[in-house]
């Protein structure tokens, strides 16, 4: 399937437990080392009662399934997630240019330490690293990285 047969658009209610389901797939893929703060049932829950209502929530479907996510919170990318068969195939990039398109005054994030190809990914898109931590602000109590993205003068 080539990307054209992607389909972004917002989230609605009845998305969330598959919104929810490639959140977990791609956190055990590309952060099997960080400790997950909730059990799967809390994170379903998050999604359908906090996230898809109440955020700025969209997500990528191919054949009628959700593939992939993003959520956007004021000038915050709060979550950008892949379905792990969907990585490196340009998904992330068609996120990035639609929160960018969404919030055109710039943008912020978080990311792990220990993501690394995250962190080269955003890079690529033009954020800069703004501050790291020890992780004590997060509630997997793992090191991050502040980055964020200001639309050229």
């Amino acid at each position: 399937m080539n990307s054209d047969e992607l389909v972004l658009r917002r989230a609605v209610d009845s998305d969330a437990a598959d919104v929810a389901d490639v959140w977990l797939r791609s956190f055990a893929a590309a952060l099997p080392t960080v400790r997950r703060a909730h059990t799967d049932q809390e994170v379903r829950d998050w999604f359908s009662y906090v996230v898809v209502p109440k955020y700025e929530t969209w997500v990528a479907t191919a054949e009628d399934r959700v593939v992939g996510l993003l959520v956007l919170d004021g000038e915050e990318l709060e979550q950008l997630y892949l379905d792990p068969s969907w990585r490196g195939r340009g998904l992330g990039d068609r996120f990035v240019a639609l929160a960018k398109q969404q919030r055109p005054g710039g943008l912020k994030l978080w990311t792990f330490q220990v993501n690394e190809p995250a962190q080269r990914f955003y890079e690529r898109h033009g954020f800069t690293e703004a501050e790291r931590t020890d992780g004590r602000n997060n509630e997997e109590r793992e090191p991050d990285v502040r980055y964020v993205w200001q639309p050229q003068a």
